[in-house]
């Protein structure tokens, strides 16, 4: 096949790699269909949907969709039997199980199936939603379509664990691993303040705003209208598409001899295309724009600029997409700050900790082991000689000259068994999702602060007053977030920005990229900050198979982040804190804390920071992810048992840490060296595959700026002689 469509991101996980050109296009909504204006309620539909609920008191709650093996019957009757004051309305057509088998009770109602037309009017008027879907191979890859017409229609929505609903919908579905939960999860949505109620309807509105069928049509019909011109198709298609082979004169005649539709493809040219609006895209065009250079494009598929620095907000509180901090060596990056963000800009002294043994210590843990237990002191202090200076028995030997061979070798050598035992590695597994020793070090210049034995001791026995390490004091704008550093790059741009935009295909050898509005633009230079793993597959078969296969074994962390509005003011004065231990999360940021403008008053704002990955998967998924991460939060005290959660969201980023395995440098080589023979230019975290942060994605920005001039130059100049 040369176009393949999955119906929601666990199918396409599945598929993507089973076929050359696999696009997830996940269920849609007609949101005006479920959401209706007042006056379509006097309707002939409205009055028969209003009949059928004529003997079915309040509060009811419904589900509409074939009534088959994925629906779970023991739920639905467990759930009539935990309230049988609710009444529990059940839509839709029996199909493949026995009718008989249904569970048969005074407050449970089977409909039948209802007319299209009818089902928003009783959607209406019902006070929740169902998803109840049993777990078992028939809902394995299941993205329900209801998801999004319950949402239309503003209503709490409960789910079981079903995969695709917790990954797109987690914000704002209530997701439950079990019976009980299921029901205690009713009785919150049920229960809903009217604050809590607007927060979670704006969040449903968001999803159903991106959502549309048209938006869908026209991602299809992009895709197909670059398949179609690329002549795998027959040449009857291509006509019928509009589409006029080349060699065939634009007078051809269609099919049939209709008119021709008018062709789809829009073609333009620029001298410079960046792909991706976050810090690095907007310091290559920013950049490229103080050279004078204004035929650039840059394409950015978010609302907004920024990347994974962007910010939300809600209910008063913002959060950024992890914790983000402003911090460098670099005069010129301090200087950018200034430019960017002028009196928005506060600076002040980090306060990083640890904790661990019930007790908080200053980060880096091996300068700051004071107020430990005895025993992790002497186990930390012992194992940090002996890694310098051999075993205190004399039985051992000293380190190796030679350098550690991975991650957990550098760990145990440098730091000691002591250290390694009670923060190092137990924090690293949880941060990187990967075994350690699959991790080389050439990563860790400049970032793993060193004492020496001499600080160790001391940090052991007194309270450590200073920070330690490269970001000891650090920046944060006041107000708007770390969103508002992005924001502040876009009036100082000299290029068109499209936003909302997706790459479809790069073709590096004809130096042209396919947009998904219908666009294909030819480009002199071309600036790619996307995954490189992304780039690559957008390259469709034109990537050689080995380049192919060295972006498939790159790998990398995926973070989730659960955030907390919490309400109650100042929960604490420090920063972020690292969890080694039990946690779920590996680090909060108190979001709070790094402006006082991101609460709202009388509240405060957490980051809790999950990463996972295919070694090391998320422990469950929407409000029962939310759910454990509160509970933590209150076991370690960063919360009160008394605190009211005032809001509560995730935000996913399936791109977040590269992880630097012993085939990265080979594989990175392998695509780096393929893409340069076209002078495609690879800058930042994800296309340069190397652990940036966003001084070094500035400066990786300007970097590829000032490439893409020096090479158009040398291309002018070649074709002048």
């Amino acid at each position: 096949a040369d176009l393949v469509f999955t119906g929601g991101p666990s199918l396409y996980e599945a598929k993507r790699t089973l076929a050359r050109n696999v696009h997830c296009l996940p269920s849609a909504v007609e949101a005006l269909h479920f959401a209706p204006p007042p006056e379509a309620f006097d309707s002939e539909e409205a009055r028969d949907a209003a009949e059928l609920h004529r003997d079915i008191p309040h509060p009811r709650l419904g589900f509409f969709g074939v009534i088959d093996e994925r629906l779970d019957q023991e739920l639905v009757a467990q759930l009539a039997d935990a309230h049988p004051d609710w009444q529990i309305v059940m839509v839709g057509p029996v199909a493949k199980i026995d009718r008989a088998s249904l569970p048969q009770r005074p407050n449970v109602h089977w409909l039948g199936m209802q007319p299209y037309a009818r089902l928003p009017f009783l959607l209406a008027d019902w006070d929740l939603c169902l998803l109840p879907f049993a777990m078992n191979a028939a809902t394995r890859f299941i993205s329900p379509t209801k998801t999004l017409e319950y949402m239309a229609a503003g209503k709490p929505i409960v789910s079981t664990a079903v995969r695709d609903v917790a990954v797109r919908y987690g914000d704002v579905v209530r997701v439950v691993d079990d019976a009980q939960a299921f029901v205690r999860a009713c009785e919150e949505g049920l229960a809903e303040t009217p604050a809590l109620r607007a927060a979670r309807e704006e969040r449903m509105a968001r999803h159903v705003a991106e959502c549309s069928w048209d938006r869908t049509v026209d991602y299809i019909d992009a895709l197909l209208c670059r398949h179609l011109a690329t002549g795998t198709t027959p040449v009857a298609m291509r006509d019928l598409a509009g589409l006029v082979d080349d060699a065939s004169g634009a007078d051809a005649e269609p099919l049939g001899g209709a008119a021709r539709a008018p062709a789809r493809r829009a073609q333009r040219d620029v001298r410079h295309l960046v792909i991706g609006a976050g810090p690095t895209g907007l310091s290559a065009a920013y950049h490229l724009g103080l050279a004078g250079e204004t035929d650039v494009l840059l394409v950015e598929r978010g609302k907004r600029v920024g990347g994974w620095c962007r910010s939300i907000e809600e209910g008063g509180f913002v959060f950024d997409y992890a914790g983000h901090i402003m911090f460098s060596n670099d005069p010129y990056v301090l200087e950018l700050y200034e430019l960017l963000l002028g009196e928005n800009l506060h600076w002040q002294n980090r306060e990083a900790w640890i904790y661990s043994k019930g007790v908080h210590t200053r980060y880096p843990f091996q300068g700051s082991l004071h107020g430990l237990p005895p025993q992790v002191l002497e186990e930390c202090l012992v194992g940090a000689i002996e890694a310098r200076f051999g075993a205190i028995d004399g039985n051992g030997p000293a380190s190796d000259a030679e350098p550690p061979a991975n991650f957990l070798e550098f760990i145990h050598r440098v730091w000691g068994a002591g250290i390694a035992k009670h923060f190092a590695v137990p924090y690293n597994e949880k941060l990187w999702a990967v075994p350690l020793d699959e991790i080389e070090t050439s990563w860790l210049g400049g970032r793993v602060p060193l004492p020496d034995l001499a600080q160790m001791i001391h940090g052991a026995l007194v309270p450590t007053p200073a920070p330690m390490g490269p970001n000891a004091r650090f920046g944060y704008p006041l107000r708007g977030g770390f969103q508002s550093l992005m924001d502040a790059f876009v009036p100082r741009l000299r290029c068109e920005l499209a936003l909302e935009t997706n790459v479809l295909h790069v073709s590096p050898a004809a130096r042209t990229v396919r947009l998904d509005d219908g666009r294909s633009v030819g480009f002199d230079s071309l600036i790619s900050t996307m995954p490189l793993p992304q780039l690559v597959a957008a390259c469709g078969d034109e990537a050689p198979e080995d380049v192919r296969q060295a972006a498939a074994a790159l790998r990398h962390v995926s973070v989730r982040c659960v955030n907390l509005g919490i309400g109650r003011e100042k929960l604490s004065e420090k920063h972020w804190i690292y969890y080694p231990e039990d946690t779920v999360f590996h680090r909060i940021f108190l979001q709070g804390n790094a402006s006082p403008h991101n609460n709202p008053p009388g509240g405060f704002g957490l980051i809790c920071e999950i990463s996972y990955s295919s070694h090391k998967p998320l422990p469950c998924e929407g409000s029962a992810l939310v759910e454990r991460v509160v509970d933590d939060c209150r076991r370690v005290g960063i919360v009160g048992a008394d605190d009211p959660v005032l809001v509560a969201n995730q935000v996913d980023m399936p791109y977040a840490y590269v992880v630097y395995d012993h085939a990265r440098a080979a594989n990175v080589a392998k695509i780096r060296d393929w893409f340069a023979q076209f002078g495609v230019i690879l800058a930042g975290r994800y296309s340069e595959w190397e652990y940036y942060n966003s001084d070094h994605a500035f400066i990786a920005g300007k970097r590829a700026g000032e490439q893409a001039l020096a090479a158009s130059a040398a291309r002018l100049r070649t074709a002048s002689a």
